[in-house]
């Protein structure tokens, strides 16, 4: 085990007023994206994108690492620098997706289990080889009347702790995500105590696998009323709702924890991570692990054309910049209007 090379990793990753960006979207994702945009997804176009936001000059003041797909690992940058080397010479940690996306659970179809634990050891030591110094797996939860049942939530706990151990054994520091999802109608108050089970579930499985909580990140959602709810909780009950869970769930001996926007606005991501860090120091750092959030303005202004990429960068650079402050609980809404 490489515990101390593992430690100082996580800890870079929180480090004050920076975050990750999760450009790890599959290629079915990133199509999707670039469809809205109305550009063709093909692995020029995605490099593209990709090298777009990389080279985004500044950035790296905000962002700590950031999560690529397998294809993006092992591409260049417009100029021949691979990818992870181009982070690295920033001061930006590279990491990889590792997972094989969620697949309906057998016994239980209406659910979801993540697969991608066959060949993981040997997919690893490429990734490390490769430059990738952390890692990322989700596992994903949906809220119904009769769900999420209690075998969804182990097989998904008993995965993020079989993915985190193989990861810390590689000396890649494992970021784990049990997303509780936000689609449905269900109240804030249902999403907290689901949120509770699910982090109940994956403490006690990590702790059964022997994962060091000092080399590894929690990325969780907040717990938040499900989009179809009419009655949305506001900004302060949001973040008194996500403390009130992790504190009684999460062992103050992990470094941090890096929220997924999970559909959110990229504003209102941003107000609620701020709200969390104005209500006083916690047991771990609370930064942010956005994907949309981050990204969704800056392809809007992209739209696939390079006369667009610097006004792309900017677009990104500031997204990035709000979460930074909110990572330190420095955000206010008048920034949202700066140029």
């Amino acid at each position: 085990m490489h515990e101390q090379a593992l430690i100082d990793t996580a800890n870079a990753l929180v480090v004050d007023g920076k975050g990750i960006l999760a450009a790890d979207e599959s290629t079915g994702t990133i199509k999707k994206r670039l469809d809205s945009i109305g550009v063709e997804s093909t692995e020029k176009t995605r490099q593209t994108y990709r090298n777009l936001l990389f080279t985004a000059d500044g950035a790296q003041d905000f962002i700590s690492g950031v999560i690529l797909f397998e294809e993006t690992l092992f591409q260049q940058a417009d100029d021949g620098t691979p990818f992870p080397k181009l982070l690295a010479d920033q001061g930006v940690i590279p990491g990889i997706k590792v997972d094989k996306g969620a697949k309906p659970l057998a016994g239980s179809p209406e659910e979801k289990v993540t697969e991608g634990l066959d060949g993981l050891r040997e997919r690893l030591a490429e990734y490390a080889a490769a430059g990738a110094r952390f890692a990322k797996w989700r596992g994903v939860i949906d809220i119904a009347d009769d769900q999420p049942t209690d075998y969804c939530i182990h097989v998904n706990a008993h995965a993020l702790a079989r993915y985190a151990a193989l990861c810390q054994e590689a000396g890649i520091v494992p970021i784990v995500e049990p997303e509780v999802l936000m689609d449905g109608a269900n109240s804030i108050e249902r999403c907290e105590e689901v949120t509770d089970r699910v982090l109940d579930a994956v403490f006690a499985e990590l702790k059964k696998q022997n994962v060091m909580l000092e080399g590894m990140l929690l990325k969780p959602n907040m717990v938040i009323a499900g989009k179809q709810c009419p009655q949305q909780a506001g900004v302060e009950q949001v973040a008194q709702a996500t403390l009130r869970c992790l504190k009684r769930r999460v062992p103050s001996a992990v470094p941090g924890i890096v929220f997924l926007s999970g559909g959110q606005s990229d504003e209102l991501a941003t107000a609620h991570l701020d709200a969390m860090n104005r209500m006083g120091p916690q047991p771990w750092k609370l930064s942010f692990s956005y994907g949309r959030a981050l990204q969704a303005p800056a392809l809007a202004a992209w739209g696939g054309k390079d006369e667009n990429i610097a006004a792309a960068q900017q677009a990104y650079l500031k997204r990035a910049r709000n979460n930074g402050a909110a990572a330190r609980g420095e955000y206010s809404a008048d920034m949202e209007q700066a140029a």
